[in-house]
């Protein structure tokens, strides 16, 4: 079984296992480019594609981070505006209208660090807001967290948030996590962001509760980057890539034992993603900010 957290992904497999079949009913895909980077987006409009694709309904947008990768001239801002133009239209107009921003993971576990480590960038301005209006009162309101994982805390990720939001009373919620892809060659190279929330866990075998409008009541956007493979959708795929369709899958499994494979200099790049995701999300949050605006705030 081919295990992806990516909505792109895993419409490109129905495509590979049905290919005379064109494009899934209930599923539209188009491609286009922002700041010089390429975007994708799928949108599952019914029950019937979100069976065939294994997603629920809504809207995935996918950017890939080549040229933030190969440190292309100005690539960081460019990558940061192409990210907030993606996440703007998803947001509640108007700075009266306050987030809360999770970060979903576990910090001392580089691969599942991605969450907690965006909220470190992340510009909690709910606070200053209250306290100095005078000088904050043109932001949005925003809080931040990284509520930890039930291992650590024994709560439930969505136990906490709930506590939390049912005293903000935010207007929207955007949590970010972690994600499992398929191939090695999109991990902490492409960032997805969707409107339909996440189940903390979901791309390898985790069963947590959802993070989504149906809990909360309000829109919940996902944001996440794939920082692992799991090693038996890696085995399949490079088999099947090889022409060797006739697998014993199951013999694979066992062989697997579960395990997950990331790239050594995970550390660096988890730390150079998460720090974009969450200048990407101050500049969609908060008007006529700029980069430098933010290192200010964050210093």
């Amino acid at each position: 079984m081919i295990r992806t957290d990516l909505a792109a992904e895993a419409a490109e497999l129905y495509r590979e296992s049905m290919p005379e079949a064109g494009e899934p009913d209930g599923v539209r895909s188009k491609t286009y480019r922002r700041e010089g980077y390429v975007v994708t987006k799928v949108d599952i409009t019914t029950n019937d594609g979100a069976a065939l694709i294994g997603k629920p309904c809504g809207s995935y947008v996918t950017v890939e981070l080549d040229g933030f990768i190969r440190r292309e001239e100005n690539a960081f801002p460019r990558a940061c505006r192409a990210l907030a133009d993606e996440l703007r239209p998803l947001l509640p107009e108007g700075k009266d209208a306050a987030v809360l921003v999770a970060g979903i993971g576990n910090e001392r576990i580089t691969p599942d660090a991605v969450g907690p480590l965006t909220v470190r960038s992340t510009m909690a301005t709910r606070h200053m807001i209250a306290r100095m209006p005078e000088y904050f009162g043109g932001f949005r309101s925003v809080a931040a967290v990284s509520p930890g994982v039930l291992g650590s805390t024994g709560i439930e990720t969505v136990e906490i948030l709930r506590g939390i939001a049912e005293h903000m009373q935010p207007s929207a919620m955007i949590v970010v996590d972690a994600l499992a892809s398929r191939r090695m060659a999109r991990v902490c190279r492409t960032v997805q962001i969707s409107d339909t929330g996440l189940a903390p866990g979901s791309g390898l075998g985790g069963d947590s509760a959802p993070v989504n409008r149906d809990t909360f009541g309000v829109p919940v956007l996902a944001v996440g980057v794939p920082t692992v493979v799991d090693s038996l959708t890696l085995t399949l795929d490079t088999l099947r890539g090889a022409g060797m369709d006739d697998v014993e899958e199951e013999r694979l499994r066992a062989a697997s034992a579960g395990m997950i494979v990331t790239p050594k200099d995970i550390d660096a790049r988890v730390a150079d993603v998460s720090k974009l995701l969450g200048y990407a999300l101050n500049l969609a949050l908060h008007e006529n900010l700029s980069i430098e605006d933010i290192d200010l705030y964050l210093s």
